[in-house]
């Protein structure tokens, strides 16, 4: 009896180093290699990666670019803006804002007796040298419109009754609501043909409530209110 035996022809060889080399090189009939997997995936995820950030800079910057929310946006000469009046029968001549919801923005006259607006920079938005005021259309509490009640000249929360004068400064007292500070205002110039421009990515804070009878609030012109 001898001690050799018959090996069947397929059987594979030995992996030897070569042999993997060649094997992991080589391309699969009918299909691509691992390590051409690998690298395509790789670079694959890398460039979703290039485009989400490109698209994420882009939609940062766009309000910037295209003169929307969250850039400059042009309003218009005192007469352009008292023809944007949304509550009927009042003007800027009465003290009454405009509401610019491109802006979201209300713009007021901080002394109706001068209708005009100052050329200037007015980099906290409260109208000290321009002698117009631009107020966030947002709400310090939860982030509501305010509404302009003609009743009493007072900006009124719809959503949990904080209350403001005219120029925005918050009514102290539980009696008128949670809002913690006054309307935030937005920077603004005023070129020399008294055209008033916006730039509402540039923010002021408003400042703390003022309690009625106190300097700084303009009381109602009724005690009787919208809401």
């Amino acid at each position: 009896m001898s001690n050799w035996h018959l090996e069947p022809a397929d059987r594979p060889r030995a992996l030897t180093g070569p042999a993997l080399r060649a094997l992991r090189a080589g391309t699969p009939s009918g299909g691509i290699s691992r390590r051409q997997l690998l690298r395509r995936s790789i670079g694959g995820a890398i460039a979703l990666w290039l485009i989400e950030l490109g698209a994420g800079t882009l939609g940062f910057l766009w309000p910037n670019l295209s003169g929307g929310f969250g850039g400059k946006v042009k309003i218009g000469d005192i007469n352009d803006v008292n023809s944007q009046m949304d509550v009927e029968g009042t003007s800027l001549r009465d003290g009454a804002p405009a509401h610019f919801l491109v802006a979201r923005a209300f713009v007021m006259l901080v002394d109706p007796g001068r209708y005009q607006f100052i050329p200037g920079d007015d980099p906290h938005g409260d109208g000290a040298t321009t002698n117009v005021r631009t107020l966030y259309q947002r709400c310090t509490h939860l982030g509501c419109t305010p509404n302009f009640c003609p009743k009493n000249f007072w900006f009124e929360c719809p959503c949990h009754g904080s209350r403001y004068d005219r120029l925005g400064i918050k009514v102290g007292g539980a009696a008128y609501g949670p809002a913690p500070r006054s309307l935030d205002r937005f920077a603004s110039t005023v070129d020399a043909n008294g055209v008033l421009t916006l730039d509402t990515g540039k923010i002021t804070l408003g400042p703390l409530p003022v309690a009625l009878g106190q300097p700084g609030v303009i009381p109602p012109r009724s005690p009787v209110g919208c809401l």
